[in-house]
């Protein structure tokens, strides 16, 4: 079965006639003919039922006639794609939570990969468009954590998507704070300690749910929360306000500062930073490079906690 056989079987569809289907493609009546009949005999139906009037299609030759037209409309979205995009269309993509080891880990990438030229995109977004956008195809790689918390609920989203998650760090409980924060100096916090000061969240849009956010404490163990969609202004309201987040403890302070102190939670919360994945798919050298370079980070981090 080939896309002209297809082809052929639609025209003659459409044109309810051998002879005017034959003339609109632009061949002989007796080529198109042989065609159809090879077609048929190779899906083992009979497609068409003939007469002096023209041909009409059988039951099964709907059935044949309605999985070609989306065949055929498919081919054309990827030709369409191919010919049409803009050649400086992102070539590889990453989503993640708000993640200053993954934006490292993007820049190193780039480092090692630079050619002279290329069209990369970084997105730093809310947990369920970490997984949609790697679901369909407008990332390859997604970087998000698991916990005890969410990760029920989250690898179920990430198996039915197609997905599947690679571990690359552990790590306890910790809070980032500002340098100047009263309670930057401690070896290790409570989350009793932290209540009197606002709590900085992440957004999750219509997903603010436990499972979804990016910290690993619920919202409503705190009487001051304040939501923000930016990690600068994230950062920006630990120093003016001395707000604080809880995360995983891995922070870039070249690219983020030096004014940011993470301690450590006394919890028994074990976060697992990974990243997802299509399942079945062969990861391009960008995406091998990037990983690496998360792998590198990370593995330094661990080693100079």
């Amino acid at each position: 079965m080939t896309l002209q056989q297809l082809t052929y079987l639609v025209t003659v569809a459409e044109c309810g006639n051998i002879s005017e289907a034959a003339e609109r493609l632009f061949i002989s009546q007796p080529s198109l003919s042989t065609a159809i009949h090879k077609l048929e005999k190779e899906m083992k139906i009979v497609a068409f039922v003939r007469s002096k009037k023209g041909v009409a299609p059988t039951r099964e030759g709907e059935i044949l006639i309605n999985y070609a037209k989306h065949l055929l409309e498919q081919a054309d979205n990827i030709k369409s794609y191919f010919e049409e995009r803009d050649p400086y269309s992102p070539r590889f993509a990453v989503s993640s939570l708000h993640y200053s080891f993954a934006t490292r880990a993007f820049v190193e990438m780039i480092r090692r990969m630079d050619d002279g030229q290329y069209s990369f995109m970084f997105r730093e977004t809310q947990t369920v468009e970490v997984i949609e956008d790697v679901a369909d195809g407008r990332s390859e790689i997604g970087v998000l954590y698991l916990s005890r918390h969410n990760e029920q609920t989250l690898m179920s989203q990430i198996r039915n998507s197609g997905l599947g998650f690679e571990q690359l760090h552990t790590a306890g409980l910790h809070v980032f704070l500002s340098d100047r924060h009263p309670l930057a100096g401690q070896e290790i916090l409570t989350l009793e300690e932290l209540k009197p000061y606002p709590y900085l969240v992440f957004e999750q849009l219509d997903r603010n749910s436990f499972f979804f956010a990016e910290e690993h404490a619920r919202a409503t163990s705190f009487p001051k929360r304040i939501m923000v969609d930016d990690r600068g202004t994230l950062y920006n309201l630990m120093i003016g306000l001395l707000g604080f987040t809880l995360t995983c403890g891995v922070i870039d302070s070249d690219l983020n500062g030096k004014h940011i102190a993470a301690v450590p939670i006394r919890s028994e919360t074990e976060i697992r930073i990974g990243y997802i994945h299509k399942k079945n798919a062969k990861l391009s050298p960008h995406a091998v490079v990037y990983v690496e370079e998360l792998k590198n980070y990370l593995s330094r981090a661990k080693s100079n906690p």
